[in-house]
């Protein structure tokens, strides 16, 4: 069996995408396709191993491998964990992608499509999603990555899919998605650490600017022209010295920080704005995405 790769060859990344039946999965394989990894759907986790060997020992050795895998397979939630742990042991660079999505929103998913979950029984959709949640609750947590495509369609699915892997330069690195947002429509689910930022001046009382948003800089400048806001940058600043060589060295892939406001298009974005900029300045991996910049109200 193979012993991975050594110090003189290309690393090989490998991303698993697994998650909630109905919540994207195909979708997020074919964006891995048009980024030109080798794709296989629903390949059976036993064969991972002796798969990625035969990859690495192939004429033309594919360096980005994405792979579904689910409850389909009856072993998978078995052994996952251990095969996982003997893939990164021989040197691959092991991610896991898990897609999920509401209960109400899955059910109408399969309801348009008439397609039957892979846990039903007796026509029953609701007791195999809720089955199946509980049987995934382990990979969930260890997972590297989760995307929430409740409110997302294919092409919004795609794009985001598309934002995290398309633009890796260093496996090595932690990707860090700040995301901006509106408390009045939720907190991001995939968000590891969320800072409230409603405390800050709004612009949305001002009326010249209200049409306008963090990205424009009028309201840009109307946020950071504040002592307050400044004093609290400054302190995320040194907040985030400390917690990313933290993640890093503990193995962290993905740090998704969710910065919120009131309506999630003035304060949040222009705080996102800034991080971004801050991240991109110290030469670290990161995107940025508002998520309600486009809501009315």
């Amino acid at each position: 069996m193979a012993q991975g790769n050594d110090s003189s060859q290309t690393k090989i990344q490998v991303v698993v995408i697994t998650g909630m039946s109905g919540s994207g999965k195909s979708t997020a394989l074919k964006a891995f396709e048009d980024m030109g990894y080798y794709c296989v759907d629903n390949l059976p986790i036993t064969l991972l191993p002796e798969f990625l060997y035969l990859s690495e020992k192939s004429a033309e050795i594919p360096t980005r491998i994405a792979l579904v895998m689910d409850v389909r397979e009856k072993g998978f939630l078995d052994q996952y964990g251990s095969i996982f742990k003997q893939v990164k042991d021989q040197g691959f660079h092991l991610e896991v992608l898990f897609l999920g999505a509401s209960d109400n929103v899955l059910v109408q998913r399969f309801s348009q499509t008439r397609r039957k979950h892979p846990l039903q029984k007796k026509g029953d959709i609701k007791a195999a999603i809720r089955e199946e949640r509980s049987r995934l609750q382990g990979l969930r947590e260890y997972a590297d990555n989760f995307i929430d495509t409740s409110k997302k369609n294919v092409h919004q699915l795609r794009r985001m899919v598309l934002d995290l892997y398309s633009s890796r330069d260093d496996l090595g690195k932690p990707l860090i998605h700040v995301v901006s947002f509106g408390f009045k429509y939720g907190v991001p689910a995939d968000a590891g650490l969320v800072f409230d930022v409603r405390f800050l001046p709004n612009p949305y009382f001002v009326p010249e600017l209200r049409p306008l948003s963090g990205l424009e800089d009028p309201v840009y400048d109307f946020v950071f022209d504040k002592e307050k806001t400044r004093e609290f940058t400054r302190r995320l600043e040194d907040l985030f010295a400390f917690l990313i060589p933290l993640y890093q060295e503990e193995g962290k892939v993905y740090i998704v920080i969710g910065i919120g406001c009131t309506g999630g298009r003035h304060r949040s974005v222009a705080v996102a704005r800034w991080l971004g900029e801050l991240f991109t300045r110290q030469g670290r991996e990161v995107i940025v995405t508002h998520r309600d910049l486009d809501r009315e109200g």
